[in-house]
């Protein structure tokens, strides 16, 4: 799910560690919590499919529960990503390959499926390499590149020639597309 916008509130319910009144909050899943297959769920496993948890900062934690509670009950559903701005796409990698980190996207927030088209190529379709990373194995230094992205909803954007032909690894462009 990562990408994906959830509202997440403190189950009074289950716990008496919620603030009181706390309104839910907002979170985006990141997805950077690898598993720990060394260690069952139940005991710092955290990140081990299929336990579902949200590891949020700790000023998001305290806005809807008492921080030294450590692990409370939540309640939470899934909700559109409101976005401003257009989406950003890091170049990294090397030159035979293109390692791109997508981010700031709206709409669902998960991106399913990413293609790459340098200026003297055609579309190409990216493998996930992990969470919002993408990546590719073609050489495309000194062309212009542009992106098509679909997301889990089945919506498509592209994003024409957003790196230029001068883009470098490690710098972030910004398109004009953006899932509404």
């Amino acid at each position: 799910m990562c990408g994906a916008c959830f509202a997440i509130a403190c189950d009074a319910t289950r716990t008496r560690y919620c603030r009181p009144g706390a309104a839910p909050i907002t979170v985006t899943a990141t997805n950077l919590c690898p598993p720990n297959w060394a260690l069952s769920g139940d005991r710092g496993g955290w990140c081990n499919p299929p336990r579902r948890h949200f590891d949020m900062s700790q000023p998001a934690w305290e806005s809807i529960a008492v921080y030294r509670a450590g692990i409370v009950p939540v309640s939470y559903r899934r909700v559109p990503c409101r976005r401003a701005g257009g989406v950003r796409f890091t170049v990294g990698g090397h030159s035979y390959f293109e390692l791109v980190n997508v981010a700031n996207v709206g709409g669902s927030g998960v991106v399913a499926q990413a293609w790459i088209r340098g200026a003297r190529t055609g579309w190409m379709a990216m493998a996930r390499n992990w969470g919002a990373n993408w990546q590719s194995s073609a050489y495309l230094n000194g062309q212009s590149l542009s992106f098509r992205l679909r997301s889990d909803d089945g919506r498509v954007v592209t994003a024409n020639d957003v790196a230029p032909a001068g883009w470098w690894f490690g710098g972030t462009y910004t398109s004009n597309a953006q899932f509404y």
